[in-house]
């Protein structure tokens, strides 16, 4: 007996007889005003709990030997397909372009409807240069006569001049795989001869380079990730220049709550307009300059432990529980305060 005694004294929730206990109404409303209170943070604390969230480490880069995706899907409304061309460039001055490299071209009416396609494929390397001097001009006209090239080029400035007074325009799309190092993409005229160019425009100063992003990504897709250029348009008006795009790659693996790698790129990025004039001997274009970060980013989506979601709701709930109980207490002193007088003002 005296084993259960002792154990009976260190009951922290002793009960009291049922005919000691008195309901009120003002006890009613508050126990009604606390379980919706409780019920509405057990919920809170329960989507919070199943709502996952991300941890960003960094560390250096090791990756080696990898090639770089390069996602892109823009649109020139003012430039016919046939004029565009699609250029790769890496640090060391070579155009390197992937031969298994897929690249669409959607040609446009006047409304941006799609009108036809054309594929590019098979993209041999290539070395640009923007200066010619005399003698390269001299031997060029010498080797499209030689190979009988003046009528096929005739037929492409009549088909091309007739596209652009059709207000036709260009939708480029596709992915470039290029070498982990820095470089440099564009999307111009340049890979027309120089005299077919200056025959169908007339002049550097009046190619359009007008653009729309839609997409430009280095790699897939996770959630949260922002592209900064997704969306971007650059209209140009009785004007003519040269966009670049300065992209500052960094590498990022992101692992999802079942420890599943994504291994993707993110970038910050800055731009420059160059308005072009008539000295210049350069061509507009739309430039995308690139360099990769040495640190990676590595994006965790975790889960809150179970620990964790058990301490917070005992917290709310408790917390809740001791409020409503000390307002309970307060309402009924209160009211038996106020009564109290009006029973005795009746008895008199």
């Amino acid at each position: 007996m005296g084993v259960k005694q002792a154990i009976k004294s260190m009951d922290a929730f002793p009960r009291a007889e049922e005919h000691l206990l008195q309901k009120t109404q003002s006890g009613a409303l508050v126990s009604i005003v606390g379980l919706v209170i409780m019920a509405t943070l057990f919920l809170h604390e329960l989507r919070y709990y199943l709502t996952t969230y991300t941890v960003h480490q960094m560390s250096v880069d090791l990756k080696r030997g990898e090639t770089l995706p390069i996602h892109i899907n823009m649109t020139f409304p003012s430039l016919p397909c046939d004029v565009l061309s699609v250029d790769a460039i890496d640090m060391s001055g070579k155009h390197e372009v992937d031969l298994d490299t897929n690249i669409w071209k959607l040609r446009l009416n006047s409304q941006g409807h799609i009108i036809g396609t054309e594929y590019l494929s098979d993209l041999v390397e290539k070395e640009h240069s923007h200066k010619h001097d005399d003698k390269e001009k001299h031997d060029t006209e010498e080797n499209l006569h030689n190979l009988g090239f003046d009528k096929d080029a005739e037929n492409m400035i009549k088909k091309v001049k007739e596209a652009i007074q059709n207000g036709e325009g260009c939708r480029v799309y596709g992915v470039l795989d290029v070498q982990r190092v820095a470089g440099n993409f564009h999307i111009s005229v340049h890979g027309l001869n120089i005299y077919v160019a200056q025959m169908i425009f007339g002049g550097a100063t009046h190619v359009n380079v007008s653009h729309m992003i839609h997409d430009l990504s280095f790699g897939p897709k996770y959630p949260g990730i922002h592209n900064p250029l997704d969306g971007t348009e650059r209209v140009l008006h009785d004007a003519s220049g040269t966009f670049k795009y300065y992209i500052k790659i960094v590498p990022t693996e992101y692992k999802d709550i079942s420890k599943e790698v994504l291994p993707t790129n993110q970038f910050s990025v800055t731009e420059y307009f160059s308005p072009m004039n008539e000295f210049d001997r350069t061509w507009p274009a739309v430039y995308f300059l690139y360099d990769l970060s040495p640190i990676t980013v590595t994006i965790r989506e975790e889960r809150r432990s179970f620990l964790h979601f058990i301490t917070r709701l005992c917290a709310v709930l408790g917390g809740t529980f001791a409020v409503t109980g000390m307002l309970d207490r307060w309402m009924f002193r209160i009211l038996e305060a106020v009564s109290k007088p009006n029973a005795r003002t009746m008895l008199r």
